[in-house]
């Protein structure tokens, strides 16, 4: 048997409770009742006979309002009190306004509020190997106090890194640019690639009681080595659409203004002047210069 063997370590994920608080108003009054009848105790037991009896009521009025007044917090707006009792989880308060509850127990206060994260730029390679620049900005809150306090050690710094990781996962499954126009591209869908970002952050912050709210990308370009290049595919990429375009718009052109002829029996043509005049019209429609008419004297026989 190989006595070096590591045992997998398991852990049970904490579960958020409503924690044992009373109205703290009643507490309040308690203790300074407690601490009224405390000195006027002490005093009189100077002053009588039965002084070890009243010494002995000051010190539990004293204890009491010790213990009213110890037990005492306040609970803010979008706050929430986690509160522990020897090392064990007794529930968490989220109601606002002051309480009162175990005065032994530890009490640590969590907010509730939407928090963002900016996170950094990182150089990360997409989908084809490209490097690009990203970052993304990620609104998230806590929902589950318990998790959040237990299950993980510093939850804002478990965020900031499961976000870092998220945001060069996804990047890395996604193209920069698609220019066969097939599939989710970084620059071209940016708002199906956040919900995606949003969605795989989600599951791996659940564990610490995190409710990721919205993710978008803040920055997204070719990194420095690579850009000057880059834009000079984009360039000529649009140059290249433009002109398909323009090639597409002039045939259908000469296309029709053939049919209205033929409609309208304006003149007839043999299959040698359709095919001059097809080529006269995509160079008037195709060029990118103002076309310079030359008259033919002759025919085109001659």
């Amino acid at each position: 048997m190989n006595s070096d063997r590591v045992m997998p370590v398991s852990t049970t994920q904490s579960t958020e409770q409503l924690g044992f608080a009373l109205s703290g108003i009643g507490a309040v009054i308690v203790g300074l009742v407690s601490t009224g009848g405390a000195v006027f105790l002490f005093a009189q037991s100077a002053n009588s006979d039965a002084e070890g009896a009243l010494a002995a009521a000051g010190v539990a009025a004293t204890l009491l309002a010790l213990a009213a007044f110890a037990g005492l917090f306040i609970v803010q707006p979008n706050q929430s009190m986690v509160i522990t009792v020897l090392g064990r989880y007794k529930g968490t308060v989220r109601k606002t306004g002051l309480w009162w509850t175990n005065p032994i127990s530890q009490r640590s206060g969590l907010s509730l509020r939407v928090r963002t994260l900016d996170n950094d730029i990182l150089k990360v390679n997409d989908a084809v190997g490209n490097p690009v620049e990203i970052a993304a900005v990620i609104n998230w809150q806590v929902v589950d106090t318990a998790k959040a306090s237990f299950d993980v050690d510093d939850f804002e710094q478990f965020v900031e890194t499961q976000a870092e990781a998220a945001v060069r996962h996804v990047a890395s499954q996604y193209p920069y640019d698609n220019y066969e126009d097939e599939g989710f591209s970084l620059r071209a869908h940016a708002d199906e690639v956040a919900e995606t970002m949003r969605a795989e952050l989600q599951a791996r912050v659940e564990v610490a009681g995190i409710a990721v709210l919205a993710a978008r990308l803040r920055r997204l370009a070719y990194a420095m080595e690579i850009a000057p290049e880059m834009l000079r595919r984009q360039q000529a990429a649009a140059v290249v659409a433009a002109r398909q375009l323009i090639v597409d718009g002039a045939v259908g052109m000469v296309e029709h203004a053939l049919a209205r002829l033929s409609e309208r029996q304006i003149v007839e043509l043999d299959e040698e002047r359709k095919a001059a005049m097809v080529s006269n019209l995509l160079v008037v429609l195709c060029s990118d210069r103002g076309a310079q008419p030359v008259v033919n004297a002759g025919t085109l026989y001659q």
